[in-house]
């Protein structure tokens, strides 16, 4: 195993050194300075991943009548959007070769350029590959952002970090629902959804002169231990089987909560006679009474540990699968709804926290990009047309329902297979 890095050892409880955090008289852990910025300016970078993925969604009917689509073109569009989530792992990739610091600052340019560049689209084409682009650099700076949480904040805080960073993007998702209908009636229409969401990441894009390379990535850099950026580099190394589980944890956590919020829809109106006013009341009180257990997943998984950690999410998850679609009774099912809104956004955290830590700094990014983007955002990509086509047999509530077994299978394989990581240095939970 290798040695503890000398930098890492706690400090009297006076000054920070470096960027590390140091503990108090009390024995808990105090972030410094840097790191609280650091916290802030991850969390809105990412709040945009969820304004964005939702923000398609919330516009395609007026998307479909200024571009004149069909219902099956629109299908078409948001299919070949999504491609990008995968096509990010290019750029995650570099992520062990040209550093955190670069990577993250040309995701967030990239976003806000081709946000922009959406905004502008004269048809449906260049809208399509502009959003295709974009994709790339959003999921690229959240998968960035999430390596730089687990390098540069302490062991028993990583968890929580990882969690607020993950609930802000949820956030964004949110907010995205509640201001969109807004920026619909003005004469900029859908066009002023992609120009709003490029403001702040401007300022964003300023603030990063003050984003430092992460330390552990630095010291591995000096002593010329870097990845080379190379495809599959990761799987002729031992790491191989530890990738190889974490993508197909990804894979089958997708194939659930990809699915549970994204038709629940379908089925309260289809199924359950709801109005779209019922709906989107449910979708509201079930969002706000989960936000703060979103943000508290983290936490969770500092106190009682990864796998225990896990277990609480990924059950919650599998039970909002059920009762989403199969309860008849309305108070019920926005219960039930409270628990999928949780499950979709915490199961990332868990499996977030899980995943950036089980591997070497020279090979962290490439890691997470294999199992995230890679293989398991394939999956993301490949539900979605699975259950609908079960759907017209069985029908929307015994169809996605029954992926709540997935989840389930996620969770007997993190058990089985992985190491327990929580409060410990990433030097110590990526050793073989």
């Amino acid at each position: 195993m290798p040695a503890a890095d000398p930098s890492l050892t706690r400090v009297a409880p006076s000054e920070p050194v470096g960027g590390v955090a140091v503990t108090t008289a009390a024995g808990g852990m105090r972030l410094t300075p840097y790191q609280r910025w650091l916290l802030f300016f991850l969390s809105v970078a990412t709040f945009f991943e969820g304004y964005d993925f939702f923000a398609l969604a919330q516009i395609l009917p007026n998307l479909r009548a200024d571009f004149g689509l069909s219902t099956a073109y629109a299908g078409l569009l948001i299919s070949i959007t999504s491609v990008g989530n995968v096509l990010a792992y290019f750029i995650v990739n570099k992520a062990d070769q040209w550093g955190r610091r670069r990577v993250l600052n040309v995701t967030i340019v990239g976003y806000t350029l081709f946000s922009l560049l959406t905004a502008l689209s004269p048809d449906v084409w260049t809208f399509a590959i502009c959003q295709l682009c974009a994709r790339i650099f959003l999921l690229g700076e959240y998968s960035v952002a999430m390596v730089y949480a687990a390098e540069e904040y302490p062991a028993e805080r990583r968890g929580m970090v990882i969690g607020v960073i993950q609930g802000c993007a949820a956030l964004g998702a949110i907010a995205c629902a509640a201001v969109v209908p807004l920026l619909l009636e003005t004469s900029l229409g859908w066009r002023l959804v992609y120009l709003v969401g490029t403001i702040p990441l401007i300022i964003i894009a300023i603030a990063r002169r003050r984003l430092r390379e992460t330390e552990r990535f630095a010291r591995q850099q000096a002593a010329g231990r870097t990845g080379d950026g190379s495809f599959g580099r990761i799987l002729r190394t031992p790491y191989r089987n530890r990738v190889l589980q974490l993508a197909a944890i990804y894979a089958l956590t997708f194939f659930c909560t990809q699915n549970a919020i994204a038709f629940w829809k379908e089925f309260a109106i289809g199924e359950r006679g709801m109005s779209d006013a019922e709906v989107g009341t449910a979708l509201a009180i079930a969002s706000i009474v989960a936000m703060p257990l979103v943000f508290l997943s983290g936490r969770l998984l500092d106190l009682i540990g990864r796998r225990w950690g896990a277990t609480v999410i990924f059950t919650a998850a599998a039970l909002g699968a059920v009762g989403c679609f199969t309860l008849v009774d309305r108070t019920a099912l926005t219960a039930a709804l409270v628990f999928g809104v949780f499950g979709t956004s915490a199961t990332l955290a868990a499996l977030n926290a899980i995943a950036t830590e089980l591997f070497p700094t020279e090979l962290r990014g490439e890691a997470f990009a294999w199992a995230n983007n890679l293989i398991g955002r394939t999956a993301y990509l490949a539900s979605p047309l699975a259950i609908g086509f079960a759907a017209q047999s069985f029908g929307w509530g015994p169809t996605v329902a029954a992926t709540a077994v997935f989840p389930l299978m996620a969770l007997a394989i993190i058990w089985a297979v992985l190491p327990e990581t929580a409060g410990r240095e990433l030097e110590e939970t990526a050793a073989m």
